[in-house]
């Protein structure tokens, strides 16, 4: 018999059937009961289904395209529908919320970490992960610290856990406080921890909300680069010059939110035709449904009980501290 290895590719798309499968069920159920939305459906049934199968060995390369490069396409495509003036303006206007929220949950996390006496990698990653952009964060970071394994896990379940439960709940909190779309995007693109629930969440609540979200992440995703720079200035202070990581800061701006950018200046300058409009705005939330039924299938029950208590505490604290004085910043700045 011959071995037949399978490409990468065809690996990807054999993977990605149930994630897609999903997405289209999704879709549907949330046209008809639009207060939950295709996201967060496509999040429940994603769980259900990695509950009761695992996620099998054959599933996790298009499990994993989808989580990542899916959804980083999806927030490309949505750029694709914006002016360049428009990020701009919502970036601006949202400043002091995010540069406000951003300091709050550091300081916080770092000091309420040892109150509950969380091991200092676990509680630093945690903190970064629910301050700056989730699971993307934690990467970039554990990086930088060199993290143990374990550590990394821990922060990730954690993150993961709070990011299904911003997803699920924002909406129907947001409509419960009335929030407008401008307002609740910039809550959500604050308050809820990975680019991928805050898509979610903003997706469901309207288009408004979801280009206002969209930005306030990706501003708030650059703080990536002064925050790695300064954690890698912590741990190199006491190194020999040799010893010490001297990676460029340009390498840790993460490239979607660069394609993000280009494609907001195609459509400024006229380069995308309004023909396309439509197929590209079907393909950015169909794409981001995809990806919620990934996250779904990927997420675990079990790895939250194994993580222990304190970091699962330390990150839903977090979690209430940015929620609300974000809420609080945008009353003190009229946002709201």
């Amino acid at each position: 018999m011959f071995n037949i290895h399978l490409s990468p590719v065809f690996e990807i798309l054999k993977g990605l059937i149930i994630p897609i499968v999903i997405g289209i069920i999704a879709w549907s159920v949330g046209s008809f009961i639009p207060v939950l939305g295709g996201p967060v459906i496509a999040i429940f049934i994603g769980l259900i289904i990695g509950q009761i199968f695992g996620v099998r060995k054959e599933w996790e390369p298009g499990i994993t395209f989808a989580v990542k490069r899916v959804l980083q396409g999806s927030i490309v495509l949505l750029g694709a529908g914006m002016s360049l003036t428009e990020v701009a303006r919502i970036g601006i206007s949202g400043l002091p919320v995010m540069v406000g929220t951003l300091v709050l949950c550091i300081a916080c996390g770092f000091i309420i970490g040892r109150i509950l006496d969380v091991e200092y990698e676990t509680r630093s990653l945690v903190t970064y992960g629910t301050a700056i952009c989730g699971a993307s964060a934690i990467a970039t970071m554990s990086a930088v610290m060199k993290a143990s394994g374990p550590a990394v896990a821990i922060s990730i379940t954690v993150i993961v856990l709070y990011n299904v439960l911003g997803a699920v709940l924002f909406p129907t909190l947001g409509h419960m406080m009335g929030l407008s779309q401008e307002s609740f995007g910039l809550w959500a693109g604050t308050a809820i921890n990975d680019t991928s629930s805050v898509m979610a969440a903003a997706t469901v609540y309207g288009a408004l909300a979801t280009s206002y979200a969209v930005v306030v992440k990706l501003t708030r995703t650059l703080a990536i680069v002064p925050l790695a720079l300064f954690q890698s200035w912590v741990q190199n202070r006491e190194l020999p010059s040799e010893e010490q990581d001297k990676s460029a800061w340009y390498h840790l701006v993460p490239p979607f939110l660069v394609f993000f950018l280009v494609a907001a200046v195609m459509q400024s300058v006229g380069l995308i035709p309004d023909i396309l409009s439509v197929p590209l705005k079907f393909l950015a939330r169909f794409g981001i449904i995809v990806a919620m039924a990934a996250v779904g299938m990927s997420s675990s029950i079990t790895a939250v009980k194994d993580a222990g208590w304190r970091p699962v505490a330390l990150g839903g604290i977090l979690w209430v501290i940015i929620a609300t004085s974000s809420l609080a910043l945008q009353w003190i700045t009229g946002k709201i």
